[in-house]
């Protein structure tokens, strides 16, 4: 059986039409990308202003209770009722994007809500004694503190949308979830086996990608584990004034340069 899943992956033909490898991931990355993008921008903000205000947080245990809808049993069900309303191609991109875009806010929503109420007070009320309107310190001082906990959540929702979106084959949308659905109409099991494969490749993939970028853009003073900040165990600065034994100040109690302690 491996054997055959080796030579369906490496065949010639499966990397080359309208059906090949290439083509069918770029359409899974371009739906995916569009689901996540539309999620994002109702999302984030919604659970920013949630979590700085802390007022609507019902929203987001709506949305977490959202998560336990099936989602083959949406899908069928977005694409019943858009269906027989439109006659162009939408008719199966349009409740495919609808199912996915629903499965990816509630991780968006919740890792922004988290994320800006994991800041410490008395960082926020410093900022606050400062000068800084309610504006400023949740863009300046809050948001940068909350990224590792919403890019945990993008780096959730992207694993899902990646994963759910084979199922869009189901209603005759392209993507990886052909080469599923259409092993499975002909019993194709290397077919099936193969396009698992990929599929799962790519959720790897993408998941380092983001974790990277979340390494790069996170603050070394909040990468640091809790006890390590509890006790002062901070990051010490490498090519600065000082040299290498220079305590960096925690990047939680800094902003644009600004120490707010």
């Amino acid at each position: 059986m491996i054997a055959q899943i080796w030579q369906w992956l490496t065949a010639p033909e499966q990397w080359s039409g309208s059906r090949g490898i290439p083509t069918r991931l770029l359409e899974h990355l371009g739906f995916s990308a569009l689901s996540l993008l539309l999620a994002a921008a109702i999302a984030i903000p919604v659970g920013l202003w949630v979590g700085h205000t802390g007022r609507g947080r019902s929203v987001v245990t709506i949305a977490n209770a959202a998560r336990a809808v099936p989602s083959l049993g949406l899908l069928f069900a977005v694409a019943m009722f858009v269906g027989p309303r439109i006659t162009s191609n939408l008719a199966f991109v349009i409740p495919s994007v609808v199912v996915l875009v629903l499965l990816a806010i509630p991780p968006l929503l919740s890792g922004a809500d988290a994320g800006v109420r994991s800041v410490d007070p008395a960082v926020r009320d410093a900022a606050y004694g400062m000068g800084m309107t309610g504006r400023e310190v949740l863009w300046r001082v809050e948001l940068p503190c909350a990224l590792p906990l919403l890019l945990s959540g993008v780096r959730a929702a992207t694993l899902q949308v990646i994963a759910t979106a084979t199922i869009a084959a189901a209603v005759s949308l392209g993507g990886l979830g052909r080469y599923l659905i259409d092993g499975l109409a002909v019993s194709d099991y290397a077919q099936m086996a193969g396009g698992a494969i990929l599929v799962a490749a790519l959720a790897l993939a993408l998941d380092g990608l983001l974790a990277l970028a979340q390494r790069l853009l996170v603050s070394p003073g909040l990468a640091t584990r809790p006890s390590q900040r509890r006790h002062g165990k901070f990051p010490r600065a490498r090519g600065v004034a000082g040299g290498r034994g220079r305590v960096l100040a925690p990047a939680a109690l800094t902003t644009h340069g600004r120490d707010l302690t």
